[in-house]
């Protein structure tokens, strides 16, 4: 084993054993801040200095994508002028390993002042910050990893563990659901996956819906003007009795031209696969793409079994 490894292993140990460690450390304090927060009216404010505020910055940004309204403030850039971001109303979260950073005890009075509640996230529950705080969370340990015991390591790790389960804790309480971390998640690969059917399927005037009497040519005239690789076959209240796409009109074309002109309802595919407008679209792309049978399109149900829209595969190229 090099040095470097032995050094990279003895870093991860002591740094997961810290963290393992704080699981002792959760007590009624944490309960009380879970609750703080819940019930509070305005926002999360979260601050600290140097690699604490780094912390701190990861610590809204999840807190503000699970449900909780958080932001972040430079507690420097705080005492000159950026207090104006914090109301009564909010919760401060100073994040503090030592509890004595200067620039986080220069905001004391004014966080006071205000009448914001104040929670100390700290490894000193002895601290100025932790005495002058409602609330304090340890994120004690033992010792950094940097040789020295000077660079925040183990400690920053501590911090960020806490920030996470605090985070996940609230989102328990608020009953957080994919729904609603989708509706936080619109954009990128996190957010088409919780994307729904109904989210991203055809409808309207894109959705191919006809008759089973509407002769071929008129079917295929549609889903040509649509753009549309299939069309929905239904009966007069909307229930899916058949389906057509390009591939069946190909293959029967082939066999007979003739049958152009014959009704849909002579070469459509009777029961087809159908999906609820509810589902993900995640699943829906694994069942028209796992299986010996792989879906290019599927008919999409409402409640009530009716029909509503057509889910083509080009809308779950990315998932």
């Amino acid at each position: 084993m090099t040095d470097n490894q032995k050094i990279a292993k003895k870093v991860l140990l002591l740094e997961a054993e810290a963290v393992k460690n704080l699981a002792g450390l959760i007590d009624d304090q944490f309960d009380a801040v879970v609750d703080m927060i819940i019930n509070c009216k305005g926002r999360v404010v979260v601050t600290g200095m140097g690699k604490c505020g780094i912390i701190g910055k990861k610590l809204s940004a999840t807190l503000a994508s699970t449900g909780t309204p958080a932001t972040n403030v430079h507690p420097a850039e705080a005492i000159h002028g950026d207090f104006g971001m914090i109301t009564s109303g909010d919760i401060v979260i100073a994040i503090s390993n030592s509890g004595e950073t200067e620039e986080i005890i220069r905001l004391l009075p004014t966080i006071r002042k205000i009448g914001t509640k104040l929670v100390a996230m700290t490894g000193n529950v002895n601290s100025t910050l932790a005495k002058q705080s409602d609330l304090v969370i340890s994120t004690f340990v033992e010792r950094e990893a940097c040789p020295f015991n000077l660079a925040p390591t183990a400690s920053t790790t501590a911090q960020l563990a806490i920030g996470d389960a605090l985070a996940m804790a609230l989102l328990a309480k608020r009953d957080f659901k994919t729904e609603d971390y989708a509706q936080l998640h619109p954009g990128g690969s996190l957010g088409r996956k919780l994307l729904k059917v109904k989210d991203v399927m055809r409808k309207g005037n894109r959705l191919v819906k006809v008759p089973p009497q509407t002769k071929v040519r008129d079917v295929i005239i549609a889903m040509t003007e649509t753009k549309n690789g299939a069309a929905c076959i239904v009966d007069e209240n909307d229930y899916v009795i058949g389906f057509f796409s390009d591939g069946d009109f190909r293959r029967n074309i082939l066999k007979n031209s003739a049958l152009i002109d014959e009704p849909v309802s002579n070469v459509m595919s009777e029961n087809p696969t159908t999906i609820g407008s509810e589902r993900l679209a995640i699943e829906a792309a694994q069942i028209m793409r796992s299986g010996k049978t792989k879906f290019s399109q599927l008919p999409v149900l409402d409640d009530n079994n009716q029909l509503i829209g057509l889910l083509d595969d080009d809308e779950l190229l990315n998932l």
